[in-house]
């Protein structure tokens, strides 16, 4: 898909192509995507809890999102959509990288799981007038060419009273050391190129896209590694990763 990406495209070929490379990295727990199974548990959590009060569902029942609607954009090889569906949620994971969706593909067949993945970009889907109940964005906001213009694209796919879940890394210094520096070329937790520190999103810019785009924050939660026991947990500091949510008004 990389090489038919347009000019008006939300997809960056640059992304695309460094993802294509890594598409098969995506499962390995030890590998180039390391960092996110490391952070998926707390990313989990975060999801879960917004969507069940959102929807006023009981987050302690195995099936609490039974029956809703998920599309999760940017969904790379599934590590999201998968333990979406095993909560209950009708997930589709769209994402620009081919190789990616293949694999997600793959491994949503080897768990048996029921999961409807494209080849699409949120624009695509948002001309067609699907819509769904809930929109999860996290960790791609950052890697799009045109954020206006994806922020729009996935509003449109929220139906009236819909919630949208994001995440992302806030552009500091703190986040430069740490989410850049540190994590590619010290601690190699993400392959080095993984980010560039001038596309991270600040939470200011990153309420005033939903705002254009007319939904309304309910929250903003940050998320920091806890240096005494390794684990990843949530914070009221936002200087380097936080989730945010957002509703659209019926």
């Amino acid at each position: 898909m990389a090489e038919n990406l347009g000019s008006d495209s939300t997809a960056s070929v640059k992304e695309v192509d460094h993802f294509a490379q890594l598409a098969e990295e995506w499962w390995d727990p030890a590998g180039d995507f390391k960092s996110l199974h490391q952070i998926n548990p707390l990313r989990m959590t975060y999801l879960r809890d917004q969507i069940c009060q959102y929807f006023d569902r009981d987050k302690t029942q195995i099936n609490s999102l039974d029956g809703l609607s998920v599309i999760d954009v940017g969904c790379g090889g599934g590590l999201i959509c998968e333990p979406l569906a095993r909560l209950g949620a009708e997930v589709t994971g769209i994402d620009a990288t081919p190789e990616s969706i293949e694999i997600a593909q793959l491994h949503a067949n080897l768990m048996g799981l029921d999961i409807t993945y494209q080849n699409k970009l949120p624009e695509e889907l948002a001309q067609a007038g699907v819509t769904f109940d809930v929109l999860v964005n996290l960790e791609v906001i950052e890697h799009v060419a045109d954020v206006t213009a994806f922020m729009t694209a996935c509003a449109s796919l929220l139906k009236p009273g819909g919630l949208m879940v994001g995440g992302t890394l806030n552009r500091t210094v703190k986040s430069l050391a740490l989410a850049k520096v540190a994590a590619e070329y010290l601690l190699r937790w993400v392959p080095a190129g993984t980010h560039d520190w001038r596309k991270f999103v600040k939470p200011s810019e990153f309420g005033h896209y939903l705002r254009d785009s007319g939904l309304e924050i309910t929250d903003l939660t940050g998320m920091r590694l806890n240096p005494l026991n390794g684990n990843w947990e949530f914070s009221k500091n936002l200087d380097v990763n936080y989730f945010i949510s957002a509703q659209k008004p019926q």
